[in-house]
């Protein structure tokens, strides 16, 4: 059988190579097989593709991962939305398979672990095991109790896990005081602890928040969703509703959790946009348009597009005005409403979630009226700069949030750069014109 040089290994021409060149350049969990397929390697990866060619095209590794590459015969993987699910399925999957090439502290470092106290109103912690803990299997001690307490991991990047935990935090509060307080602080107001001091959760409810952390710590997310849509549904029955509401929000966090951006700051501000703007969904791309001119010359219009709250600037977009004379800016935003739309469309790509326009209620009427032109739908309106409100189609009176509402801070930070994006191409354009 003939070979390829695959980086410093000599590889059979057989499917592994056609295989590492195919994998998925999304996050992910990649299970490395010998030739009777067994698992002998684990690990994890913001980019498959990459991550996995790594081990055969680099020209210098520890003996270890040189052993452990001279038996890779297979691989598969697991794709998933976000690194911080791909660290926790990582560290499950070693748990349950134990492969040979992993470390587990065998090379004399110390790994963080996720720890969860035993106590009444338990503790999460990330911390890292003694050499007691790991050869006698005693729990370390919080609060004067071992019984009961779990341990998760090890995990390999401390960093990652303990955003991870973060995040967690924001969606099933735990408090973080030894001992446990005897009056609630500052965590309480940050809905990151349920404050247990003041009795302010009974233990039963606190555990369910606990019970839930676990399953996402042993990657159960079908059985971590289909629970929580059960207490839904159960609460809403009973007429709870706020607390059916407080069930549902964790659901749509868990959402944002696996998704590709686990921002839960953004999934926060686009959560009270949804409701503020009563959009069908909540919004993923948000796109702003602003004019900029100077006395009608040399008008240009700007198109800024955040994906998940942050900028995407490929989606960037600039627009001469060519069909307007003198200073109209209605005119000039329904024409930039027109040309990106009407290109939108002719080409079959997607319209974003929410089109925003820099201006008042003139600016909003052009772009609805362009936008009924080309018969298309999109959730629109506009952001007035002088009082800061928010006009939207079939509404005479505006939406007004408050200055402190992450909604509006949104949509601020959105329309700020699609200003600074439109003033900076027309300053090019008349530096250009002094040039001439």
């Amino acid at each position: 059988m003939s070979t390829e040089k695959f980086g410093h290994v000599d590889f059979p021409m057989n499917d592994l190579q056609i295989k590492v060149r195919s994998l998925p350049v999304t996050s992910g969990v990649y299970l490395m097989k010998n030739a009777v397929g067994e698992i002998i390697y684990i690990g994890k990866a913001i980019n498959l593709r990459a991550r996995v060619r790594s081990y055969f095209s680099s020209k210098s590794h520890h003996v270890k991962t040189d052993a452990l590459v001279s038996h890779i015969v297979d691989i598969d993987c697991i794709k998933t939305h976000s690194e911080a699910e791909a660290l926790i399925l990582e560290a499950s999957l070693v748990k349950q398979h134990l492969p040979k090439y992993n470390i587990e502290l065998k090379d004399g470092k110390s790994y963080p672990y996720i720890h969860i106290s035993a106590d009444a109103f338990p503790l999460v912690a990330v911390k890292r095991r003694t050499a007691t803990d790991i050869t006698s299997g005693v729990m370390a001690v919080v609060d004067g109790s071992s019984k009961g307490a779990r341990w998760f991991g090890p995990y390999t990047d401390a960093m990652l896990i303990r955003e991870a935990v973060t995040l967690i935090r924001k969606i099933f509060p735990f408090r973080t005081c030894v001992p446990l307080a005897d009056k609630a602080c500052l965590y309480q107001s940050l809905q990151l602890c349920d404050a247990p001091c003041i009795q302010a959760v009974s233990a039963e409810e606190y555990r369910r928040n606990i019970k839930n952390i676990i399953l996402v710590l042993e990657g159960k997310k079908d059985a971590l969703y289909d629970g929580l849509k059960r207490e839904m549904e159960t609460l809403a029955r009973d007429k709870d509703f706020e607390a059916a509401a407080k069930v549902r929000d964790q659901l749509r966090a868990i959402g944002a959790l696996y998704s590709s951006s686990p921002d839960l700051n953004y999934f926060k501000e686009a959560e009270q946009l949804e409701r503020a703007l009563k959009l069908p969904r909540r919004p993923e791309r948000i796109e702003c348009i602003d004019i900029s001119n100077t006395m009608g010359e040399r008008a240009v219009g700007s198109l800024v597009s955040f994906l998940n709250g942050k900028p995407d600037k490929s989606q960037y977009r600039r627009f001469r005005i060519k069909e307007v004379q003198g200073i109209d800016d209605f005119k000039m935003v329904a024409e930039v409403v027109r040309r990106r739309f009407s290109r939108l469309k002719r080409e079959g790509l997607a319209y974003p979630d929410v089109l925003m326009i820099d201006g008042g209620k003139g600016q909003l009427k052009a772009a609805q009226e362009a936008l009924a032109l080309l018969q298309i739908n999109v959730p629109l309106m506009s952001l007035a700069k002088r009082e800061e409100e928010i006009f939207t189609a079939g509404k005479r009176e505006p939406i007004r949030l408050a200055q402190d509402s992450l909604a509006l801070k949104l949509l601020q930070r959105v329309r700020d750069e699609a200003h600074r994006f439109a003033v900076t191409y027309h300053r090019l354009l008349r530096a250009k014109k002094m040039m001439d």
